[in-house]
């Protein structure tokens, strides 16, 4: 299994009201020489988390003791920029199982849904709501059903539902990258090639 399975998740939630967030930002270049995936969470957004010197930035708000949780909240365009997969890496070893914006970069999205991070694109208005709900009460429940694509506002029951492809979400479900995918149907993929044998 690649990454955890992901069904329903409640959590409380990380506010970045920032727009066009690139993934120069979320790991700065610096840090792309591992080859595993393990660690690029110490360094998910290094430069806006700490001053030169490594002492913390306490306004920042993932320095900010008061905010927690397993979702990021993040502003319009986020994940912009280069292609780099370390992006989410670093958002997924750092702790969150689920990123929303209004907007994702179209290679960071696909990212994330090979990686186990679930991207949630909701509409701009939505999204205000979430980061006013998260002003007046940090501790802010919010609930991310996958199969029924929605994610919700506990305190207030205010909803929104989410695209995603069948394919990504048994994906996401299962806790299955693409090789994963492929490896389960290895039994289904040698009797096809069997057959055509013939």
């Amino acid at each position: 299994m690649a990454y955890e399975k992901f069904n329903i998740l409640n959590s409380t939630a990380v506010p970045l009201d920032i727009d066009n967030v690139d993934t120069d930002q979320i790991i700065p270049a610096r840090f792309l020489k591992a080859t595993e995936r393990k660690g690029f969470g110490d360094n998910l957004f290094r430069d806006w988390r700490y001053n030169s010197d490594n002492t913390e930035i306490y306004s920042f708000p993932l320095n900010n003791n008061d905010y927690k949780g397993k979702i990021l909240i993040a502003g319009k365009n986020f994940g912009c920029g280069s292609s780099r997969e370390h992006a989410v890496w670093a958002i997924y070893d750092y702790g969150f199982r689920a990123v929303v914006s209004s907007f994702f970069a179209d290679i960071f999205k696909n990212n994330c849904l090979n990686i186990g991070v679930l991207p949630i694109q909701i509409s701009d208005s939505f999204l205000s709501q979430i980061f006013s709900q998260i002003d007046d009460d940090f501790d802010s429940v919010f609930e991310v059903n996958l199969q029924n694509q929605e994610f919700k506002i506990q305190n207030s029951g205010l909803k929104e539902n989410f695209k995603i492809s069948n394919y990504k979400k048994s994906n996401m479900s299962n806790g299955f990258d693409d090789i994963d995918y492929l490896l389960n149907k290895k039994d289904e993929i040698s009797s096809f090639a069997n057959k055509k044998r013939y």
